[in-house]
């Protein structure tokens, strides 16, 4: 039992050492600040809190319901809306929620094609044909890489779904909004608008909110943008769905709602409300360098004509060095990690070797890198890709991430003396266990 115990010690405490050592450029993830990490770790883990605040089905939740109702309205602030629900667990539990509630009559919903960044969720394989609502794909415009507006909204006319889904998972250029909600919105039809990638961009004001533009209801993820805990929030203007949500998210997608995520959520939407413009500016900032010196050095990005991005997102096309698949795996030799992704023109079967690879910037800018270091990271990915050894890679990038180490744009704990000496008191315990 001991050599196990050590074994699992010793497997978390290498995958910590080696990812402090790699530049992470997954489009999905991010790092918590200090303080909120430190919060992350309370005895609301190992509690119940079924229901809304104040009305819940277990006594001794009286701390959960101030800090879930604390971090709801800070949430409201942030992104300027009506109402908010902090419950869902993830993303794609807000999708379902929300899916399931604006799909009970209808059973159509119109959304971005899966090779354009659709994310599984919105699909008839993921949460959607779970709730067997019929997908209809939007035509796409490969040339701007975006929804081919004029026939989106001949589709939405003829179609006449319960809801238009929005946003995505390859996201380098925003939807557009207010011409989709506006033809949505004429035959009767909500305005899903899933900013899982983008919310923290949003939240600094980089780009524009869509519950501002039209949009019926925001979903997201709390942690990729936005550098929270793992988690769901759905944001909204439209009271009417904000009670149907409210009353679906508890009991039909979540029970215990992982109320230990609520303290560091609340946490980061004060750091995004401080230093959020300042972040998201740079994160934008830092996309385009990369995507820009990636280019120079001959690579194949998407979007060139339209400045290659305007998010955190950069997307390569490396067919020709080998594919997605292929690319990703020597990168994460030289410790760049990135995913492989599908692009508009391959077929969905692909997935195995797609043409391209999704990166976003998020994170590294997060613990401090800007334009310059974009660069040299543009120049390191071009090194593997045109076959240096990936090991030889490696050495030149643990060097430039030992000066990236400390994270920037939140709170450090020494910010807090309470919160020092909460870390410190519940570090010990577990070093004690």
């Amino acid at each position: 039992m001991h050599e196990t115990l050590k074994k699992i010690i010793e497997i978390v405490e290498a995958h910590d050492e080696w990812r402090h050592q790699t530049i992470n450029l997954i489009a999905s993830e991010n790092v918590m600040s200090p303080l909120a990490e430190s919060l992350y770790l309370n005895d609301m883990m190992h509690r119940y809190a079924e229901g809304k605040p104040f009305k819940r089905y277990y006594q001794g939740t009286k701390y959960i319901d101030e800090i879930e109702v604390l971090a709801t309205e800070l949430m409201k602030k942030l992104f300027n809306s009506e109402y908010a629900e902090v419950r869902p667990v993830s993303g794609t539990t807000a999708n379902g929620t929300v899916f399931y509630v604006l799909g009970q009559e209808k059973k159509k919903a119109i959304i971005p094609p899966v090779q354009a960044g659709s994310h599984v969720s919105h699909t008839k394989f993921g949460i959607l044909g779970a709730l067997c609502i019929e997908q209809v794909e939007m035509p796409y415009d490969e040339e701007n890489l975006n929804i081919d507006v004029d026939k989106a909204v001949k589709m939405i006319e003829e179609v006449e779904p319960a809801f238009v889904v929005l946003g995505g998972s390859m996201y380098p250029f925003p939807h557009p909004v207010k011409e989709i909600a506006e033809a949505a919105h004429s035959v009767g039809a909500k305005v899903v608008y899933d900013a899982a990638h983008v919310l923290g961009l949003i939240a600094g004001k980089a780009l524009e909110n869509p519950l501002s533009e039209g949009a019926d209801v925001m979903t997201a993820s709390t942690h990729k943008t936005f550098p929270g805990p793992q988690g769901g929030v759905i944001l909204t203007n439209d009271k009417d769905v904000y009670k149907k949500v409210s009353r679906t998210v508890f009991p039909v997608f979540v029970s215990n709602h992982h109320a230990h995520r609520l303290p560091s959520l609340a946490v980061t939407a004060l750091e995004m409300l401080e230093f959020g413009e300042q972040y998201a500016s740079q994160v934008v900032s830092n996309a385009k360098a990369l995507a820009e010196e990636l280019h120079a050095l001959g690579v194949k990005v998407l979007g060139e004509r339209l400045g290659f991005t305007r998010t955190h997102q950069v997307v390569i096309d490396v067919r020709e060095f080998g594919g997605g698949s292929e690319i990703a795996k020597k990168l994460e030799e030289a410790n760049i990690i990135v995913n492989k992704n599908l692009l508009p023109w391959d077929p969905p079967d692909a997935i195995a070797n797609p043409s391209g690879i999704r990166m976003g910037v998020q994170e590294m800018t997060r613990f401090g890198m800007k334009e310059g270091e974009m660069k040299e990271v543009a120049r390191l990915i071009k090194r593997v890709m045109d076959g240096e050894d990936p090991k030889k890679v490696k050495e030149d990038v643990v060097e430039l991430r030992k000066q990236f180490v400390e994270v920037k744009y939140g709170y450090k704990l020494s910010d807090l003396k309470e919160a020092e000496e909460r870390f410190k008191k519940y570090l010990k315990l577990a070093l004690e266990l």
